[in-house]
């Protein structure tokens, strides 16, 4: 199943594919670069909290939904 971190932004991706948002846009949405978006996607890095609830603001989501993972 993975780890959290690539269930995390799994979850992020498809949002993000679901709204036809670019890495870019939801970057600048968030206010976090491109190529961070991409790492978190990718379960490369370890987002900090901080950081997610700005991703789930832009995404329009709750923060809590992006950690309901099985």
């Amino acid at each position: 199943m993975g780890n959290i971190l690539d269930r995390v932004g799994l979850k992020i991706r498809i949002i993000r594919e679901e709204q036809g948002l670019s890495q870019q846009e939801l970057g600048e949405l968030a206010s976090l670069h491109r190529a961070y978006i991409g790492q978190i996607e990718r379960g490369e890095k370890n987002i900090g909290l901080k950081n997610l609830e700005k991703i789930a603001k832009a995404l329009g989501v709750e923060a809590r939904w992006l950690l309901d993972v099985p």
